[in-house]
């Protein structure tokens, strides 16, 4: 087998909570190869967001190591992770965390103009992915106009537009309906397909987790 795209290894993270150290991560040990596609199950409160965070270069763990394609992101600067998070991870936050003064052709273009593609075409691939969505009558809304729905897929569009090869997810689908969740879910897994990329889902959702060929599970702090 070829060397994982992503490999932890004895991940911990601990936080201050007050005079309380709680700790989240213990000790966890995760791999996935390019182009797969792993279902990360666990409670809420189970410690997933943590885990896509540092898996994403967006916090450090406090021991463990993470390399991404065999690169470790603590040898990596702040500066460098950014690069690196905007040129090759894609986040798909189950808040959306879209910036209200946007519309949403601006909110997709953006991560493209921080990783300085030209304008043109930012603009371009922002309107294929929102049409690819089925979001192009809504380009010029802000995300107060736009359903939850909606703006799920604002966010999937934006995480698609630098053409990472990691999508990272986050209970995608955990504020909407089920119809509208498995609507989010197949456009996820079709677009995975098409762009090549490798995909892991933080779901508590049984129906969720039994669309991927991997399933672990976060109990306790590691992973099962």
């Amino acid at each position: 087998m070829s060397e994982p795209l992503l490999r932890a290894t004895g991940l911990r993270k601990t936080y201050r909570i007050g005079v309380r150290l709680v700790e989240v991560l213990r000790g966890v040990d995760f791999a996935v190869q390019a182009g797969e596609f792993v279902a990360l199950r666990g409670a809420s409160g189970a410690g997933k967001s943590t885990l896509l965070h540092l898996l994403g270069g967006l916090d450090r763990p406090n021991h463990g190591d993470i390399q991404f394609r065999a690169q470790s992101l603590a040898a990596l600067t702040d500066g460098e992770l950014a690069k690196l998070r905007i040129a090759s991870i894609g986040h798909v936050f189950q808040a959306y965390h879209l910036l209200p003064e946007l519309d949403a052709l601006e909110n997709v273009s953006l991560p493209a103009r921080v990783a300085r593609l030209d304008a043109a075409e930012a603009e371009r691939r922002a309107r294929e992915l929102l049409r690819r969505v089925g979001l192009e009558q809504r380009l010029e809304h802000r995300p107060a106009e736009l359903s939850g729905g909606e703006q799920q897929r604002v966010a999937i569009a934006r995480a698609l537009v630098n053409q990472p090869q990691l999508i990272l997810a986050d209970e995608p689908t955990g504020n909407l309906d089920s119809h509208t969740g498995e609507e989010i879910l197949n456009l996820l897994c079709e677009l995975r397909t098409e762009h090549n990329a490798t995909l892991v889902i933080a779901t508590h959702d049984a129906r969720v987790a039994a669309r991927a060929p991997r399933v672990v599970e976060l109990l306790d702090g590691a992973l099962k």
